[in-house]
């Protein structure tokens, strides 16, 4: 199952990672499931409430969630995924990614940021779905990323 992507809103993904380096930045994916593929039509920036160590972590608070389902809703959109990146560190979930994933068939971007302490670029992105139903038979897969050419939708 293809996570589809506009090129801009890919873009912008990473980009916000550039920007919130050295610590890690997310947010949430709004689209469409159809069956075999994934399609994001916006991207909504999150902020990253782990304070303790924001560097290697990231926690979207829920009120933030609430609000991209409902933004979603008025879209006719749906919560297709999260992103966040790994400042220093390559583009594969961690334990940690692992452990805090719970949206089944949702999928899970990962953009790797290296940088010198203030300043970052972003290097390689990442897909996985998150197969499964329930927490002991959930898995990470490896998911391919199709790039478009044009946004499929834009937030008001």
């Amino acid at each position: 199952m293809p996570l589809i992507i506009p090129q801009s809103l890919y873009d912008q993904l990473r980009a916000h990672g550039e920007e919130t380096y050295p610590n890690e930045c997310c947010g949430i994916m709004l689209g469409t499931a159809d069956g075999d593929q994934l399609t994001v039509a916006a991207l909504l920036r999150a902020g990253n409430t782990r304070t303790d160590s924001a560097h290697n972590r990231y926690n979207i608070a829920p009120q933030e969630l609430i609000a991209a389902q409902r933004q979603g809703r008025k879209l006719g959109l749906d919560i297709v995924g999260f992103y966040h990146s790994h400042p220093d560190h390559p583009a594969q979930w961690s334990p940690t990614d692992f452990a805090e994933a719970h949206w089944f068939g949702c999928a899970y971007v990962i953009t790797s940021v290296d940088g010198d302490k203030t300043t970052g670029h972003a290097q390689i992105t990442n897909s996985f779905l998150l197969t499964g139903t329930t927490e002991d038979d959930k898995a990470f897969a490896d998911q391919p990323i199709e790039i478009t050419e044009n946004a499929v939708a834009k937030l008001g």
